[in-house]
């Protein structure tokens, strides 16, 4: 049966609760260096089949509207400063709703779902020339006429990376229920270092520095390549294989185990390098890391909180010798290693040097994403109406490609997870076909 999309009627839904007069919001500097980028996720849900089209819709149009009354910054509208940076004036304009309908159920679209056909679930416009009438959130509700609904919600990174892009769903299904919002969204600028703690020429965070000095010096040329992407799903049992695997034979101490996300980048690393045709080392790659703990950020901080940094070979990488674990370690040595005198020197040195770069920060490199911290199947707008699926993007998407890698459901495990694999075309065929993969018996859940 066909599955195509087709719009019902837009609209803007603006929240139940007027906003003081005369409020803005700035915005941070690791928020403007985002400013190219925006955010894409589905959320799919089974539904009842005695539900008539267009009645849950209604519902939730509904509890939208209340729960933006805590977003201010979400139904705002942009502004430049006096500096020329990005704030928010909180003026209530709301954000742009698409209704739409789809032919089929849900479970038939997800067998045969790929990333073009999924992009018609989530509305997005680019900015307009007068960005003070764009609204930096969308969101689309498609029913499916033999059951079933899709959440598309799309925004600016500029204002909020994926784990509040999390939050702002599960505070939605909060105020549906009934409920109030577990994790209230808090709006606050990012921490600073005490002047006596200041260290302007610790070598110590200039990796860092130099990361993100490269990425604006060196901006990457946008050439014409088709990408698509391939989303795979890991079995706990399939993990804990692949974390086993990845753990050097020399090394027996718990604190050296690799964690999920760490074992499954570096297996990608190694395959898509191959893949890629790098025969000395392997294809250049960062990391692109929440860093809310380690700069102590409230739960329920709203803004990006989220950094980029680069991944170095070992100096005694040795090609002869299994590529997976010596991946696997280096992958682990910038996760573990990242500390807030680093980032504070980074936030630092963009405050002091007043950088506002229009630069791509997901660039040239391979770049691996750990959603290892978002809850998406805690968004339950009613009793036995949880995701049975939820789908990650982070646009545009140039380069080397982009892996982004998130849990699965929690009944498939703690373990279990869900890698969404962003490539040009001719490499994602090969992926699919690769045996060092494959041993792991990943279930494909979208393809090309």
């Amino acid at each position: 049966m066909a599955t195509t999309v087709s719009i019902v009627c837009k609209r803007t839904v603006v929240s139940t609760k007027a906003v003081e007069p005369g409020k803005y919001l700035p915005l941070s500097v690791l928020d403007r260096f985002m400013d190219k980028n925006h955010i894409r996720m589905v959320y799919y849900y089974q539904t009842s089949g005695d539900l008539e089209l267009g009645q849950l819709t209604k519902k939730l149009r509904e509890t939208l509207s209340e729960m933006l009354s805590h977003f201010p910054i979400v139904t705002g509208r942009l502004l430049r400063d006096e500096m020329g940076h990005w704030k928010i004036k909180c003026n209530d304009a709301g954000v742009r709703m698409v209704e739409a309908k789809a032919k089929g159920s849900v479970e038939e679209w997800l067998r045969s779902v790929d990333r073009e056909k999924e992009l018609k679930l989530v509305y997005w416009e680019d900015m307009l020339q007068k960005p003070y009438y764009w609204s930096t959130f969308y969101v689309q509700l498609t029913e499916f006429e033999e059951g079933g609904l899709a959440i598309g919600l799309s925004c600016t990174h500029l204002l909020a990376d994926s784990i509040c892009a999390t939050k702002f769903m599960k505070a939605w299904a909060d105020i549906s229920l009934g409920n109030k919002i577990t994790s209230p969204p808090i709006f606050h600028p990012l921490p600073h270092q005490r002047p006596q703690n200041r260290k302007p020429n610790n070598n110590s965070y200039m990796s860092l520095i130099s990361h993100y000095k490269s990425l604006i010096e060196n901006p990457i040329s946008i050439k014409e390549a088709k990408y698509t992407t391939i989303s795979m799903g890991f079995s706990d049992q399939m993990v804990q294989a692949c974390i086993s695997m990845a753990q050097p034979n020399d090394s027996l101490s718990p604190t050296s185990t690799p964690t999920p996300f760490e074992a499954l980048a570096g297996l990608f690393w190694v395959t898509l390098s191959k893949i890629k045709g790098i025969k000395n080392g392997l294809v250049d790659t960062s990391l692109y890391l929440d860093v809310r703990k380690i700069l102590g950020l409230d739960e329920g901080f709203f803004g990006n909180s989220m950094l980029y940094n680069k991944v170095h070979l070992d100096e005694n990488f040795n090609l002869d010798y299994d590529k997976f674990p010596q991946a696997t370690k280096a992958i682990r040595n910038v996760v573990t290693k990242f500390g807030n005198e680093e980032i504070m020197g980074l936030i630092e040195w963009f405050e002091n040097n007043d950088i506002n770069s229009s630069a791509m920060m997901n660039g040239h490199d391979l770049v691996f994403t750990s959603l290892e911290n978002v809850e998406p199947y805690l968004a339950m707008f009613q009793d036995k109406f949880k995701p049975i699926h939820v789908s990650y993007y982070i646009e545009p998407v140039f380069g080397e490609g982009h892996v982004l890698i998130l849990p699965t459901s929690n009944d498939e495990g703690p373990l279990g997870r869900v890698v969404m694999v962003t490539l040009q075309e001719e490499e994602a065929i090969k992926l699919c076909e690769d045996e060092f993969i494959l041993q792991f018996s990943p279930t494909i859940l979208m393809k090309y």
